[in-house]
């Protein structure tokens, strides 16, 4: 196998749309950790409150956010699975033009399954933010009553 250096250069070329689509998928997984990381804030806190005393309204929002919760972490995997299946495309373009491997149809079908991955996330994470939306709105109009 030898390799010359403008064909690591073309290499690298094919290489780079991947990784632009894979520093978006990073910049999602930030924000949704920090979605994620709120939930949990909040959750300790009502969680602290109900210690102190039963309320009806802490264990409603505490239920909220469990649903929330379950959204995110759905969000976090499809969006990790995605940047994971990423990952090996930009192995694979590699293996397939530095080899003789035809591994065309393989990184089509992991393009496939990325670009799924990504849409499940984005469902999810409407979702989540669906659910938070419904819950302020029910107590904006509880609090104007």
């Amino acid at each position: 196998m030898n390799i010359q250096t403008n064909d690591i250069g073309h290499v690298i070329q094919l290489a780079i749309a991947p990784v632009f689509l894979l520093t978006g998928v990073a910049t999602k997984l930030t924000v949704l950790m920090n979605r994620l990381a709120r939930i949990i804030d909040r959750t300790r806190v009502l969680k602290d409150e109900l210690r102190k005393a039963p309320n009806a309204e802490c264990d409603e929002e505490l239920g909220v956010l469990y649903t929330r919760w379950q959204l995110i972490n759905y969000a976090l995997t499809a969006s990790t699975a995605c940047g994971f299946l990423i990952c090996v495309i930009i192995a694979f373009l590699f293996l397939d033009d530095t080899t003789n491997l035809p591994l065309d149809r393989y990184i089509a079908g992991m393009f496939v399954l990325a670009m799924i991955a990504l849409i499940a996330s984005f469902i999810f994470l409407l979702r989540e933010v669906f659910v938070s939306f419904r819950y302020m709105r029910m107590h904006l109009h509880d609090a104007a009553r």
